[in-house]
């Protein structure tokens, strides 16, 4: 039950994170915000696959994918918001590296980090959303 509303809580985010990139964001964040819901998506599918040997390595490989994906973005737009978001996400790469090489089991500090980190990235967003439109308004002001 618990971990329903955390799935629920999650999508919910990232569906209004993505939804207010729409709306008030531009391209890159148009862009970063299709990316944010097709990574999310891998994500939840592979929490399903029931085997941890593959399910590891597919964290790894998604979450590398999606830092690649907003490096690029950020070498392509360069904004701020979006070179935070590329450090959050190397963070996170890090510790699905540690956590794969070393053999460990996913446990409460990986969980914690992972959860902060991906909330991190949505925030980044959210303020590339923000930034976007108050641009948008200032200049249709002048």
């Amino acid at each position: 039950m618990h971990l329903d509303f955390l799935l629920i809580f999650g999508w919910t985010l990232i569906l209004g994170v993505s939804l207010l990139a729409w709306r008030l964001g531009g391209r890159v964040e148009r862009q970063v915000a299709l990316l944010v819901v097709v990574m999310s998506l891998a994500i939840t599918l592979i929490g399903l696959i029931t085997d941890k040997a593959i399910q590891k390595p597919s964290y790894f490989l998604v979450d590398g994918l999606f830092g690649a994906g907003l490096m690029v973005m950020a070498m392509r737009y360069t904004t701020a918001w979006l070179g935070v978001a590329v450090l959050l996400q190397a963070a996170q790469f890090s510790l699905h590296a540690y956590y794969l090489v070393g053999g460990k089991m996913y446990d409460t500090f990986y969980a914690m980090v992972n959860n902060l980190v991906s909330l991190g990235v949505l925030v980044c967003l959210t303020a590339g959303c923000l930034l976007a439109w108050r641009k948008r308004r200032r200049a249709g002001e002048n």
